[in-house]
């Protein structure tokens, strides 16, 4: 079941405040990238163009965000599973 409109994309209070102290002035001193723990939290249009690191369970993934991301959540962009590879036997 998705959101209900009238309640808005949910989006983390704390990311939000996180994302326009770093990318509000784009000065020498600061960093590029914002490290996202909450990956519920949905891209909005003003994120476009920035670059974050989505927390992965491990480790963080790098992501550029674009227009077609707008909409959708942070967790869909870094995943949690890894892709199972089956050895190929050998034939004696």
């Amino acid at each position: 079941m998705t959101r209900s409109i009238w309640k808005g994309p949910y989006m983390d209070s704390h990311l939000w405040k996180k994302m326009a102290r770093n990318f509000q002035n784009s000065k020498g001193h600061q960093r590029n990238t914002v490290k996202i723990w909450s990956r519920g939290s949905v891209i909005l249009p003003a994120f476009v163009g920035k670059t974050v690191e989505v927390h992965q369970g491990k480790n963080f993934v790098r992501l550029l965000v674009t227009e077609d991301m707008i909409g959708h959540k942070f967790g869909e962009f870094a995943l949690t599973r890894k892709a199972c590879d089956h050895k190929k036997l050998k034939k004696k």
